[in-house]
């Protein structure tokens, strides 16, 4: 049962860093042509798009340290991802409202992957 419950949330957060990777996609589609929204979303796109590809290997880890060290790249990931979505707002590429539900988003899955990470390494092997 508990196996269950452990892989259904494995496949929700796999949904769920795909989901995120699709969005990033579509907000670059949609940025504006200029040269700054383009060298942003470029950012925003690899870094947002890469943290499914992470999670996903994270999870054929050969080792409990190994599993660490890969979510640990999907929270710099996500982190990067953040700061660049805060950068089209600040510099006023994109509306804040429209990029609410991403940011939000990103922050609910690094809160996620920090408590995964945390967890994985307090129990012992």
């Amino acid at each position: 049962m508990k196996d269950e419950g452990i892989e259904e949330g494995v496949r929700d957060l796999r949904d769920r860093t795909k989901g995120l990777a699709l969005r990033v996609v579509k907000l670059y589609s949609d940025l504006p042509k200029s040269t700054e929204a383009q060298v942003i979303g470029k950012q925003v796109l690899r870094s947002g798009t890469s943290v499914g590809a992470n999670y996903r290997e994270a999870h054929r880890a050969r080792s409990g340290v190994e599993f660490v060290a890969k979510i640990g790249i999907c929270l710099q990931e996500l982190d990067e991802t953040a700061y660049w979505l805060e950068l089209l707002v600040d510099a006023e590429i994109v509306p804040s409202h429209r990029l609410a539900d991403l940011q939000d988003e990103c922050n609910q899955l690094l809160a996620i992957l920090t408590t995964i990470s945390k967890r994985t390494k307090q129990t012992p092997s």
